[in-house]
């Protein structure tokens, strides 16, 4: 190639280089964004767990009330039951062992009847818990929905200037010798994104090591591409663009 014509594809070269750069920096971005959004989640789910929790000590409350509201009628019945059987009683022995059974009863009842009244306490200690945690939540869930947004509105934001960076290496691209936009683009994808660098005196702008004088010598000449031995990345010099 002549002098000007490496001129030329450098610089055509390095245009490229920045529009690359700032789309591998972006899809590093855009990566990072699912693990964001599964983060913020978490953390929302987790604030949500404590309400479940409440939640079910409620139901099991209320659960074990109804089991002792049916125990208490059970017995109820026996207690009719057994006083409906006083008057069939003809001996004082049996009189008196009937009423000793529905003393018994009795005593369970009332057993029964403090459960069920702690029960009740219980529950409305419980549910103002529940609807405390719930008002915690509802602020949570506006707080989880705001990031969530903020996130999302930045993917789109970002793969919007992906596109527009897309359509510019596009054209770009055009205007570069086919056979330098391969190697370009190979030594990009190697090379993480980075496959242009200037020579920094004798430091490879890629690697940070010293370049050999012939390649310096070379890269003076300006007949050719030249590419750093270290990393194989393709160097220029910023004086001669």
């Amino acid at each position: 190639m002549s002098d000007t014509s490496v001129n030329v594809q450098i610089a055509k070269l390095v245009e490229l280089q920045k529009i690359d750069y700032e789309v591998y920096d972006l899809n590093g971005q855009l990566e990072e964004k699912p693990a964001m959004l599964e983060e913020i989640k978490e953390l929302f789910e987790g604030k949500k767990a404590n309400l479940h929790v409440l939640e079910e000590k409620l139901k099991t409350i209320q659960l074990s009330r109804k089991e002792q509201e049916l125990e208490l009628k059970v017995k109820e019945e026996g207690v009719s039951k057994a006083n409906a059987q006083l008057s069939a009683i003809k001996t004082n022995k049996e009189y008196t062992a009937k009423i000793s059974e529905i003393e018994s009863i009795k005593a369970d009842m009332s057993v029964i009847e403090d459960k069920i009244l702690i029960s009740y306490e219980e529950f409305d200690k419980v549910n103002a818990e529940v609807a405390k945690e719930k008002a915690n939540v509802a602020e949570e869930e506006k707080k989880y929905l705001l990031q969530k947004s903020k996130i999302d509105d930045e993917i789109n934001i970002i793969k919007d200037r992906i596109k527009v960076l897309k359509s510019q290496k596009s054209k770009v691209g055009s205007e570069v010798d086919p056979a330098c936009l391969d190697m370009y683009e190979k030594i990009l994808v190697r090379k993480n994104g980075l496959a242009i660098v200037p020579l920094n005196g004798n430091i490879c702008g890629g690697c940070n090591l010293n370049v050999l004088p012939q390649e310096i010598n070379n890269l003076k000449k300006k007949h050719e591409l030249v590419f750093c031995e270290k990393c194989n990345r393709i160097l220029y010099l910023e004086e001669y663009l």
